[in-house]
């Protein structure tokens, strides 16, 4: 099967599933996203809840509210997430970012995705999973992201993948020319997956045994 042809099995199996889109819990604004972006990296998830509280109550999620904060000040907002002074320096980074296009996510929306993705790369501590979870939670660009339960599946599925992130992302985005909604939707549909199924023998007895990717 192709990997749109995955998508849509494991959308009809699973049904449609919540995620972090603005207005839901932990995503009441596109900054929130971007914060716990950063955040949740090399930790869990529950660890990243105080440190946004402790954001939420500082500075309301707002750009502005964030450059005012310095790094003396910020690290201890966000200690309970770790690596909290290289987590810290990205978020002033991104602060930064977002002021020089004055806060006005509207108007990066319509930027161009590769640029935009170039320029988040720039910035120290966020690296290709966090910027495409950026691009397409925040600013409305389709992307597949390549993380820890995308590779075990294709892993599963026998595709032979490269290695390197891009790479690996080239191939699947050749033959997933699908909208926003639908990658956003593919990247909540592998991650409750792989959280569910954990095991080869997990694997075996899921809806996707036996089943083979061509990519």
């Amino acid at each position: 099967m192709t990997v749109e042809e995955l998508y849509h099995l494991m959308a009809a199996e699973m049904g449609p599933q919540p995620w972090l889109r603005p207005g839901t819990p932990w995503a009441e604004t596109p900054v929130e996203i971007m914060l716990g972006a950063i955040l949740v990296q090399n930790t869990n998830w529950r660890n990243v809840e105080p440190a946004l509280l402790n954001l939420k109550q500082a500075t309301g999620f707002a750009p502005a509210a964030l450059r005012q904060l310095t790094a003396a000040e910020l690290m201890p907002l966000i200690k309970t997430s770790g690596f909290y002074r290289r987590k810290g320096a990205a978020i002033l980074s991104l602060a930064a970012w977002l002021g020089q296009a004055n806060d006005d996510l509207a108007a990066l929306k319509q930027r161009d995705g590769q640029q935009l993705r170039q320029e988040l790369l720039a910035i120290t501590g966020i690296g290709h999973e966090t910027a495409d979870y950026i691009l397409m939670y925040t600013l409305d660009h389709g992307t597949f992201m390549v993380d820890t339960y995308a590779r075990r599946l294709f892993d599963w599925l026998g595709a032979a993948m490269p290695k390197t992130y891009p790479a690996f992302q080239k191939r699947v985005l050749s033959q997933f020319p699908l909208a926003l909604t639908d990658c956003q939707e593919f990247h909540a549909l592998i991650d409750e997956f792989g959280k569910q199924v954990k095991t080869d023998r997990d694997f075996a007895t899921s809806f996707l045994a036996g089943k083979k990717l061509v990519v």
